[in-house]
């Protein structure tokens, strides 16, 4: 492989066709800050169009110069539209853990004062609920993934490699 190409964006240099070619993907762990709002929109001829809305905060722990463990939290806005929204409507509480998948979107608008307003979204295209609800005897229920992103790596058992 010479140095100028990459394993991770395939390079197409053709004097008719210059492709460049961009990713816009997201992927989160975090908990759900609070529930979610949901909004629906009317839509003619069909049926009504669902959004959810909700701040998902993701942190993670570094150590510092004096070797002091120092949590650092980035609070990110979430978007779900349609059937996503239903689901997050119904299963997503605040302090949730979810993993998220989706993409970036900016947008801009004027308030009523007339100033300028941007906002950075991730528009979810999927997510999956990591902790579930307690059972009836009033314990957590374990979820793998979740042990295995803590650093946990007990629920993989044995591998053969």
């Amino acid at each position: 492989m010479s140095e100028k190409s990459s394993t991770f964006a395939p390079s197409f240099n053709s004097k008719k066709n210059d492709i460049m070619i961009g990713v816009n993907k997201v992927i989160l762990v975090g908990n759900v800050g609070k529930n979610p709002d949901v909004v629906t929109f009317p839509s003619e001829g069909s049926m009504p169009v669902k959004k959810a809305s909700f701040p998902l905060a993701t942190t993670e722990a570094r150590r510092n110069r004096d070797n002091e463990k120092v949590e650092i939290t980035e609070w990110h806005n979430v978007v779900c539209w349609r059937g996503l929204a239903d689901v997050a409507e119904r299963i997503l509480h605040k302090g949730a853990q979810i993993y998220i998948e989706g993409r970036l979107q900016s947008r801009s608008w004027e308030d009523r004062e007339g100033n300028k307003r941007h906002v950075t979204e991730v528009v979810a295209d999927s997510l999956i609920l990591l902790n579930r609800q307690r059972n009836e005897e009033s314990q957590p229920v374990t979820n793998p993934l979740v042990d295995i992103l803590n650093g946990d790596t007990a629920p993989l058992g044995d591998l053969p490699f």
